[in-house]
């Protein structure tokens, strides 16, 4: 059983440990845009100002294992500004999403992205948006999942 909820502040540690784990693909990837190894504190402060900002969505997966966390996503809810070609319109943007590799394959990715679709569909949202590269192309991740389109 999978369990979604909202970050808490003292969930950061973990959720530093989570994030290490994608960015190190990142930084694998785009060392010339990527820093090899994030300061830890500022990591820390990155997910406390998430945790300030009304606009952010830290979501957190937890097993019925009560083992550490097993993943998170961070969304934003934007705003998209109108122009002579596109109504403006508001979307719900994904902007990180790891899962820790003891728990993949068991729906954790897949429970936290439904989460976030279901703020962006709360808040009136018609577009969920991401960003899809070499960087996050990796053996089992498959962008044609149901879950990120429709």
């Amino acid at each position: 059983m999978i369990r979604i909820r909202a970050a808490a502040k003292d969930d950061g540690p973990r959720l530093v440990e989570l994030h290490g784990l994608v960015h190190g693909l990142h930084a694998q990837q785009r060392p010339d845009v990527f820093v090899a190894e994030p300061q830890q504190m500022r990591l820390e402060a990155f997910f406390d100002d998430a945790f300030d900002d009304a606009s952010a969505h830290v979501l957190v997966a937890e097993l019925s294992s009560g083992s550490s966390l097993a993943g998170y996503a961070m969304a934003r809810v934007v705003e998209r500004e109108g122009s002579p070609q596109v109504q403006s319109h508001s979307a719900v943007m994904l902007q990180q999403l790891a899962v820790d590799p003891d728990a993949s394959r068991g729906g954790v990715g897949t429970a936290l992205l439904e989460a976030v679709r279901e703020i962006g569909r709360e808040a009136g949202c018609r577009r969920l948006i991401t960003t899809y590269g070499a960087s996050t192309h990796q053996p089992g991740l498959s962008m044609r999942h149901p879950g990120w389109c429709r």
